[in-house]
């Protein structure tokens, strides 16, 4: 593979699993909003809780060298304290299915997308860091050597941003750029605790990038040195977090590529 970095198509839980903020699924930082019908939900998002292994098959044939999926806090621990084994074993089962395949795989442990119950400025709330922690630690512990790399939060700086000062996430604040420093150092943290733990220290990525398909190349060329880099993404998603495209999608019910033959040059 030479000294390029790795480059790994994401899969993100919220806007590809299908699942959340409905009567009874596990609720979101996102549930207020969608309830209100500022905007939609994921809905049955892709169904790919059930059928990620679908997705997964056409890979090996993309180019790439893997997958970063988003291990959804909500699903793990929909209520606090509530931790589901069920959720945590399906993780396990999908990373185990990549890697039977040959891929990559790391996987974000947070994105823009977390528990209800943490509230909607979890990241200024001093005692959602300790569970935040735990999460993350228990997930990499579970998944163990099905696993290759570990991101602690998938866009910290973006994060902060859209939900503190565009106003276009949670929790939908506009120029509150105290608040956001604040946030900031916060998620700060709680990377470092992750990241010094003795369970995550030798799996955490600490050089990487989230671009869009058609910056591949201009990545690969800058001179820039990354351990990994991320394309959005494998399938788009469906609801607020999703992708504006996707590598694959899905007609008459069967997955295939959709990505342009000049996309997936840029790859190699």
């Amino acid at each position: 593979m030479s000294n390029r970095p790795r480059i790994l198509a994401t899969l993100d839980g919220y806007s590809v699993e299908g699942g959340f903020d409905r009567p009874y699924e596990p609720a979101t930082c996102y549930s207020p909003t969608i309830a209100l019908g500022r905007h939609a939900g994921p809905g049955d998002a892709d169904g790919l809780w059930h059928d990620y292994e679908k997705v997964l098959d056409l890979v090996p044939g993309l180019g790439i060298d893997g997958v970063r999926i988003t291990t959804e806090w909500a699903r793990i621990e929909p209520r606090r304290n509530e931790v589901s084994s069920e959720a945590l074993d399906r993780y396990k089962a999908v990373c185990a299915y990549a890697k039977s395949l040959g891929l990559h795989v790391s996987v974000a442990l947070v994105d823009g997308v977390w528990p209800a119950w943490a509230g909607m400025e979890a990241w200024l709330l001093p005692w959602v860091a300790p569970y935040c922690i735990e999460n993350a630690l228990r997930v990499v512990s579970h998944l163990g050597d099905n696993i290759d790399g570990v991101v602690c939060f998938s866009e910290p700086e973006a994060i902060v941003t859209r939900g503190f000062i565009e106003a276009s996430s949670p929790p939908w604040r506009s120029g509150a750029s105290k608040n956001a420093a604040l946030a900031i150092e916060q998620i700060d943290d709680i990377t470092a605790a992750i990241s010094e733990s003795s369970v995550a220290a030798k799996k955490i990525v600490s050089a990487s990038c989230l671009v869009e398909l058609e910056q591949v190349q201009s990545v690969l060329s800058s001179d820039v040195t990354y351990q990994e880099i991320y394309v959005r993404s494998l399938v788009r998603g469906r609801g607020p977090t999703a992708s504006r495209q996707g590598l694959l999608s899905k007609h008459n019910g069967a997955w295939g590529v959709s990505a342009s033959k000049e996309l997936l040059e840029s790859f190699s």
